[in-house]
């Protein structure tokens, strides 16, 4: 397993990635008609057009083979207005790849990533009922908002949580 930063030709295997492990992680989540019209070829050019900007960070997870079977992204977010502050903005892996540590790679690469960008505080949003929530609990976010979001015709709780210490998180990885 390798973890590294994504290429712009990565895209259309960062959108598989996207649509199959949403598939799986919000199943019985996020209703099943939005689930099943997700595309490869959205996702794709959504990739394409994150991968292209300056002050967006994507890293990929390739197995032995060299596939991609997971990503992560951080930045900034517009509405994040906080100081020294960044956003996780994505993680995601193939089913068959959890509990492997990859995921755990990825999320100390992004952090790794924050520190790089002098980043003291992040913040993550997840919707309810994901199991990262437990993950990034794990790792000592405090939950910090809930508010209710649409997504496919229902109505779901996304949560905030929030890492008052960059560097604190990195020792818990290292």
């Amino acid at each position: 397993m390798m973890i590294r930063e994504a290429e712009y030709q990565d895209a259309y295997a960062i959108g598989i990635v996207h649509v199959e492990s949403w598939k799986t992680t919000y199943k019985n989540i996020i209703p099943d008609d939005f689930l099943d019209n997700m595309s490869y070829e959205r996702r794709n050019d959504k990739w394409k057009d994150n991968i292209a900007q300056n002050d967006q960070y994507v890293f990929v997870a390739e197995n032995d083979d060299r596939e991609i079977v997971g990503f992560g992204s951080c930045g900034k977010r517009d509405k994040n207005t906080v100081e020294n502050a960044g956003d996780l903005t994505t993680i995601y892996l193939l089913e068959e790849y959890q509990g492997r540590g990859i995921g755990k790679e990825l999320f100390k690469q992004l952090f790794l990533q924050f520190n790089e960008l002098r980043y003291n505080r992040v913040f993550v949003e997840v919707l309810e009922g994901n199991d990262a929530c437990r993950f990034y609990e794990h790792y000592g976010a405090k939950l910090i908002k809930s508010e209710q979001v649409k997504i496919g015709g229902a109505e779901l709780n996304l949560l905030t949580y929030e890492w008052e210490d960059v560097d604190d998180v990195i020792s818990k990885l290292t």
